[in-house]
């Protein structure tokens, strides 16, 4: 196993990119976290941006108060919007990598509005390049605004069945955190967090505090909350090994969950 930068060079040099030595080697370095005392939230779109007004104020004056305290970087789901071009769009037979640009515009809306929302208290919405930013941004107002939507746009790895993009606005957030090494990810929806079946249509479902990804997929529960792909990026991630989710609808669990509470459901890799 390589012990020093050269070693590890001269592996590169002469390796395959996939040889398990030379694999090996790229594990002996410590990881460095870029952001490590942010934390990324995810807004949902159809559960929390499409309501409007009445669960959107509540949640940006929430926001505003907790950047006294947090360093936040706030991702944007698509929503219903995301979903009717879904449809549209695979009716006319088009494929996944088409309908990634697609939602990927609609979590652009959805950035572009919460920024305008936030905008008179100095947190700013960014997107593509402007992440570069993010770090800037996070010293002068602890808070930006990003959309969602991972940019792999026609490079989307199309899902084992249909062309819905496997990897949408969950999992875009969920690799913010992971690559910026940051110290938490929480996801913002309209329910507690996990149930044992959906709390909208079945009165019996019961409320789930705390569950592993490995659980989740025993008891059939892998794609009732979150994006299915993500809890597998989850599992072979490096510095995000939970995530919670939160019922943003709720005034004051938002600041709870960033204060490190347990608010919701917290669903662990291992």
């Amino acid at each position: 196993m390589a012990n020093t930068t050269a070693e590890l060079e001269a592996l590169l040099m002469q390796r395959s990119l996939t040889d398990a030595e030379l694999l090996a080697a790229t594990e002996t370095a410590t990881d460095f976290r870029i952001l490590p005392d942010a934390t990324v939230i995810k807004i949902g779109g159809q559960s929390v941006i499409d309501r409007g007004r009445a669960a959107v104020y509540p949640l940006v004056e929430e926001i505003v108060a907790a950047r006294k305290l947090h360093k936040m970087l706030i991702g944007t789901g698509a929503g219903t919007r995301a979903r009717h071009l879904y449809s549209i769009a695979a009716g006319l037979g088009l494929p996944a990598g088409v309908l990634s640009q697609l939602g990927a515009s609609v979590a652009d809306q959805n950035a572009a509005m919460l920024g305008q929302l936030l905008a008179k208290h100095g947190i700013s919405a960014v997107d593509g390049a402007g992440l570069s930013a993010v770090p800037l941004y996070l010293a002068e107002v602890n808070a930006v605004v990003f959309s969602g939507m991972p940019p792999y746009n026609l490079w989307m790895r199309p899902a084992a069945e249909g062309v819905i993009p496997p990897y949408r606005t969950d999992a875009g957030c969920f690799l913010v955190a992971e690559q910026f090494g940051c110290k938490a990810m929480i996801f913002v929806k309209d329910e507690q967090g996990l149930f044992t079946a959906n709390p909208k249509t079945d009165k019996n479902a019961k409320f789930i505090p705390k569950i592993s990804i490995d659980e989740m997929k025993a008891k059939g529960l892998h794609d009732s909350i979150l994006e299915f792909p993500l809890l597998d990026l989850m599992k072979s991630a490096r510095h995000i090994h939970e995530v919670q989710v939160v019922n943003g609808l709720v005034p004051g669990n938002l600041t709870r969950a960033l204060a490190g509470e347990h608010v919701g459901t917290i669903i662990t890799a291992s």
